[in-house]
């Protein structure tokens, strides 16, 4: 499919990816764009962009009713990007209680998955159409630091090859972009690389042109992709020696 004249929802649109997806798909022509936030006052600036085309809308997709209030009014959809998400830099057994990593799944998991389920049939009445899943190479291997988000976004990994399969016959295209070190205000204190979310959100939507599944966006994705194919147990080992404090 092409951006252009498509029209798009971006969930955690006021994040530090979600602002460019929204930046990238005006830019390449969408016709809509709704921008998806807990809190739409928060996008303001955004939305001042492009008053036409730019749309905020309430949406917690961790909330049924919200998630069903969206679909029912939002059906002219043709591009779902699956961008809410947390990370909230705990560890497994450092971690006081386990509330972080049931908000991460939440959120990163059944918040995900819950959207995904709500709009299929709206992209398939138009069309088939696509979804991009905000994924992480950090849910193939592990990070210490922040261990129960990497849980969360390899359950998020495995769910998306799963709705891949199951959308496949309605002509829905589902990509998975798995980037490393994202620079956004999560990741000031991390050391470089990073790559910007402007390359990630350009990425992702022209893996949606060229029909691309899987998009490790910036150099250090693709290298800790190809590492995870040569030896993922030194990967592994590396990583385990990033432990939270």
């Amino acid at each position: 499919m092409e951006i252009r004249n498509s029209v798009a929802l971006v969930t955690g649109a006021n994040g530090g990816i979600g602002k460019h997806y929204i930046e990238v798909l005006r830019v390449m022509g969408a016709t809509r764009i709704y921008a998806g936030a807990r809190n739409p006052n928060s996008l303001s600036d955004l939305v001042a962009l492009d008053p036409q085309r730019i749309i905020p809308i309430l949406l917690d997709i961790t909330d049924e009713e919200s998630v069903s209030a969206a679909a029912s009014k939002y059906t002219d959809l043709t591009l779902l990007i699956n961008n809410a998400g947390i990370g909230l830099l705990k560890g497994f057994i450092s971690a006081t209680d386990l509330k972080s990593a049931r908000a991460e799944m939440e959120v990163n998991y059944f918040g995900t998955l819950a959207i995904s389920r709500a709009f299929a049939p709206i992209l398939k009445a138009n069309g088939g159409g696509a979804i991009i899943n905000m994924l992480s190479i950090l849910g193939k291997v592990n990070f210490p630091i922040n261990a129960s988000y990497c849980a969360s976004k390899a359950a998020a990994i495995l769910m998306t090859q799963g709705v891949r399969a199951e959308l496949a016959a309605q002509g829905t295209l589902v990509v998975g972009v798995m980037p490393a070190t994202v620079d956004t205000e999560v990741s000031k204190n991390f050391p470089p690389p990073k790559v910007s979310p402007e390359v990630v959100a350009k990425e992702a939507l022209q893996a949606v042109i060229d029909l691309v599944e899987d998009v490790y966006p910036g150099e250090q994705a693709k290298e800790m992709a190809a590492q995870l194919l040569k030896d993922p147990k030194a990967l592994e080992k590396m990583m385990a020696t990033m432990l939270p404090r």
